[in-house]
């Protein structure tokens, strides 16, 4: 007999909504989420969303850092107590879980070496070579007078120092990025890829419903290595 592919649902937890999708199809469906979320409330509201959706196993895109499937620590935009959470135990089912902008990034990746940097609230990042797919936390890097990254490009940035200031900060930072680690191209996604006028040479918007199809990947692509 045929083994069959399992149906994956894809979770995206973001700061204002947690969005759901099914490998097999059909609409995406969100509610909002927001810094009373922790992640048993996630998890009702997930069930609630998922009501009448079949599925075998589920990929989670978490915004924050994970290490194999593990949450590492309490997001920034959400309520505390994701560490240690057992989404396994909690919905019955198989969980890969991922830094978000990691699985928006594998949901981009076109083979080679690609840079993604995920402009929103803060700044996600991750960079995929040959199918090895690698989370980073460049955010807190050191970028100029003392600050981060982050501090430069995230969306407090944005408004505080203008529009123009924060677009040459992204090309700055995308200049600076791509000269340390030599991507063949780069994407950039997240909420704030809207907001660019124009793009850095070698880059492309990505597109947030990546985050669903590298949630599938997770499960799907046998040649992915994360």
């Amino acid at each position: 007999m045929e083994n069959k592919e399992p149906i994956v649902l894809a979770i995206d937890i973001g700061g204002s909504h947690v969005k759901i999708l099914s490998s097999a199809g059909g609409q995406e469906r969100k509610a909002v989420s927001g810094p009373t979320m922790n992640a048993a409330s996630m998890a009702d509201i997930v069930e609630k969303l998922a009501d009448g959706i079949a599925f075998d196993v589920i990929a989670m895109g978490y915004p924050g850092p994970v290490v194999h499937d593990k949450i590492l620590s309490d997001p920034h935009n959400l309520a505390p107590g994701w560490v240690g959470f057992d989404f396994a135990k909690r919905f019955g089912k198989p969980v890969r879980i991922v830094n978000d902008a990691l699985m928006q990034a594998i949901g981009s990746y076109e083979g080679g070496r690609m840079l993604f940097l995920g402009l929103g609230t803060g700044l996600g990042a991750a960079m995929i070579v040959e199918n090895v797919a690698q989370p980073m936390e460049l955010a807190h890097l050191p970028y100029r007078k003392g600050s981060t990254y982050e501090d430069y490009l995230g969306e407090a940035s944005r408004e505080k120092r203008g529009h123009d200031k924060w677009q040459k900060h992204v090309f700055d930072a995308v200049e600076q990025l791509t000269a340390a680690l030599e991507p063949d191209y780069v994407v950039i996604g997240g909420g704030n890829v809207a907001r660019l006028d124009k793009l850095p040479p070698k880059a492309r918007r990505g597109d947030n419903t990546n985050a669903f199809k590298g949630g599938f990947a997770l499960w799907l692509d046998k040649t992915l290595v994360v």
